[in-house]
């Protein structure tokens, strides 16, 4: 009977055996080691316990989730998305308003069937205005983790925001970006890597283009990294393993393919391609980390022909920003191994600073301080600097100001007020002083969640999907609200367009409306 007992239900089992009065001591304790063995696989193996490591990489983080069952649930949700947009169908966006339009553009590749829509209305004498974004880049328009399009709510309710919406979503890393009312990003479904496309108001998926690739990671997990781009009415997306499409943005076809590793002759990364495509002016720029000078590659926007390539460096995991320092317009670049400017027409060298971390790992946005400074900074016990370009003989150098560990972002992006950056110093939220790179204070147990600005409110998503409202002062931290917005290990960036927050992480996905 305990035995049977515990192979069915081992806490049952467990407790008739500690209650059964004849047995002895010594055998009640070898069977309940056993038992509590027998308990611990049900956990894994019928309930999806898992165990991962947190952004420390030594901490365990414990969750449950079954892959099957949470595909399913994602399949059953766009399922009834579908019946239900038939029922009540989503106003298309004309084509004729997206900016990318043009008699001269590739045919689409593939044709991916999109959510049921409105006829388009009949074009009148004035042509309508391009669809714009605000949110169009991963960290924002400047890759700096700034929101400033309008004003958001600086106090919460006790209780935390109400979501606009909340939905099963596929896995991985990446955030959203946003234009025209949509939202983009890229998931893990099974074994495809998919583009989706998401009503910001509703959630409801509006269309999705996929393709074959599964990309796993035992330490840091599977599934894409790279937030796509949005740009002239265009979704620029890369895959982990490499798979760069151009996707249009209202239909969801494909415009034009390559695959960024096999071009540049690359091997992939250890945690994946990561760095989100840059677009500067006709080009789209991504950092594949071939040798033979291909380790920073320019695409034509339109036609995907290279247009340039530059540098042999093993690339990181931080995505390249379009930058103006020292009176100079440049590309900055993070690789593994150094900061480096870039010409935008034709990828020149124009100066470098050396930049080695353990593992090679170099995973967060610098942060522009003024016309001629920035901060980099990287985890594993590395720290944080501040770095002066200037001209010099005719070109430009790079000249380090202070250099310390008081800011250590693994790949977790701080942001800049006031004077002050205030980040995730290996977990723990810190603020530090620009000019003298002098620590203010440290608290806050965030984890390795993300951090943005928006207006003079910080908004942190932590490792375990709280959302939390910070007042920025040097003087102490200042938590004003704090709730929990998703359930699971959180890595993905924040994102706000058009009063709504997105946030998402590997199962689940939210949109929060924080417009004032």
């Amino acid at each position: 009977m305990i035995a049977l007992s515990a192979l069915v239900l081992p806490p049952l089992g467990l407790i008739l055996l500690l209650t059964r009065p004849a047995t002895r001591w010594y055998v009640k304790a070898g069977a309940s080691v056993l038992i509590l063995g027998l308990g611990i696989a049900h956990l894994f193996l019928l309930y999806g316990l898992r165990v991962e490591l947190d952004g420390s990489s030594k901490r365990p983080f414990l969750s449950f989730y079954d892959p099957e069952t949470h595909y399913r649930q994602l399949e059953e949700s766009r399922k009834q998305m579908a019946a239900k947009a038939v029922e009540e169908p989503v106003q298309a966006i004309p084509a004729s308003q997206f900016a990318a339009a043009g008699a001269d553009e590739p045919k689409p590749a593939e044709a991916p069937a999109p959510a049921t829509v409105k006829e388009t209305p009949k074009a009148s004498k004035e042509a309508p205005a391009p669809v714009r974004g605000y949110w169009t880049d991963f960290r924002g328009p400047n890759r700096d983790g700034v929101y400033s399009e309008m004003p958001v709510l600086t106090e919460w309710p006790s209780e935390g925001l109400k979501p606009a919406w909340k939905q099963p979503v596929g896995g991985g890393y990446a955030s959203f970006v946003a234009a025209g009312g949509r939202a983009f990003t890229i998931e893990q479904r099974r074994d495809r890597e998919v583009v989706a496309a998401y009503d910001i108001e509703t959630g409801r998926e509006l269309w999705t283009n996929s393709w074959p690739a599964y990309f796993r990671e035992s330490m840091g997990g599977d599934g894409p990294r790279a937030t796509p781009t949005w740009h002239e009415g265009r979704v620029y997306a890369l895959g982990a393993e490499g798979e760069f499409r151009v996707i249009d943005a209202e239909s969801g076809k494909t415009i034009w393919r390559r695959n960024i590793l096999e071009d540049a002759g690359a091997s992939n990364l250890q945690w994946g391609m990561a760095a989100s495509p840059l677009i500067v002016d006709d080009k789209v720029i991504v950092l594949p980390g071939g040798r033979s000078g291909k380790s920073v590659v320019a695409y034509h926007k339109k036609t995907g022909n290279v247009v340039w390539t530059s540098l042999d460096d093993k690339q990181a995991y931080a995505s390249p920003m379009l930058v103006t320092l020292a009176g100079v317009r440049q590309v900055l670049v993070v690789t593994a191994s150094r900061v480096v400017g870039l010409s935008p027409e034709d990828g020149k060298l124009l100066w470098e600073y050396p930049w080695v971390t353990s593992f090679d790992v170099n995973g967060t946005q610098p942060i522009l301080v003024d016309g001629n400074r920035f901060i980099i900074s990287s985890g594993y016990d590395h720290g944080a600097a501040l770095i002066e370009i200037r001209s010099s003989g005719g070109g430009l150098e790079a000249r380090k100001i202070w250099e310390n560990k008081n800011m250590k972002n693994r790949f977790n992006s701080s942001v800049l007020y006031q004077g002050h950056i205030y980040g995730l110093d290996e977990g723990i939220f810190t603020c530090v002083e620009v000019e003298t790179g002098q620590r203010k204070w440290k608290g806050g147990r965030y984890g390795y969640g993300q951090v943005l600005l928006a207006g003079d409110r910080l908004i942190v998503i932590t490792e375990t999907g709280d959302l939390v409202l910070i007042r920025p002062s040097p003087d102490r931290l200042q938590e004003l609200a704090r709730f929990e917005a998703l359930e699971g290990k959180t890595w993905n960036n924040h994102a706000i367009e058009n009063g709504f927050l997105l946030v998402r992480n590997a199962t689940e996905m939210a949109a929060y409306r924080i417009a004032r």
